[in-house]
């Protein structure tokens, strides 16, 4: 028996047959998503909807950073991480920091995040989005503030639950559409 060859038997054709092909995300792709991101981050909200709305700036980061590390660095997070504390009249360096500390996490654990669906990668990218919001906390704190109530800690929920949709949006985008020429 060739111990190359595979038995007919041991094999599904349909599971290696419906296996998508991605397009590799340009960089204006990813440029554009980042910016997306942004704005929405920047959406003048009020009350309960201030309190649940995620950081999608951060959620976007992480994406790229598990799927296409490659295309986002410390310096991108750090630069976008400045632009939020400078937009939302922050303390300097609070969200470069926590965005930083966003791309260090998802790159030590994205070979293993790669591995699950996005379902399952979802609680882990709540503790990610906990970490940084953390280190948002302990920067505040450095400053004299005051610490935050549980309510601050909802963003992070809203943010893990929003993976999911996030992650297959982001996958349905960059699937190969099907060639009209192919029988």
């Amino acid at each position: 028996m060739n111990p190359g060859k595979i038995k007919e038997g041991h094999v599904n054709k349909d599971h290696y047959i419906r296996q998508d092909v991605f397009v590799p995300a340009s960089n204006w792709f990813v440029a554009a998503s980042l910016i997306a991101a942004s704005i929405l981050n920047f959406l003048p909200l009020q009350g309960e909807f201030l309190l649940l709305r995620p950081d999608f700036l951060a959620i976007t980061i992480a994406y790229w950073n598990i799927n296409y590390p490659h295309k986002m660095g410390m310096s991108v997070a750090f630069g976008l991480g400045l632009m939020m504390d400078v937009g939302n009249a922050g303390i300097l360096g609070q969200h470069a920091l926590a965005y930083c500390i966003v791309v260090y996490l998802t790159l030590v654990f994205g070979r293993r995040l790669r591995l699950f669906t996005p379902v399952k990668q979802a609680p882990q990218i709540g503790l990610v989005l906990l970490m940084m919001q953390w280190a948002i906390v302990l920067v505040a704190l450095s400053t004299d503030s005051l610490l935050p109530d549980w309510q601050y800690y909802l963003a992070t929920v809203a943010g893990a639950l929003l993976w999911v949709p996030v992650s297959y949006l982001f996958t349905l985008l960059l699937r190969q559409k099907p060639d009209p020429d192919a029988l």
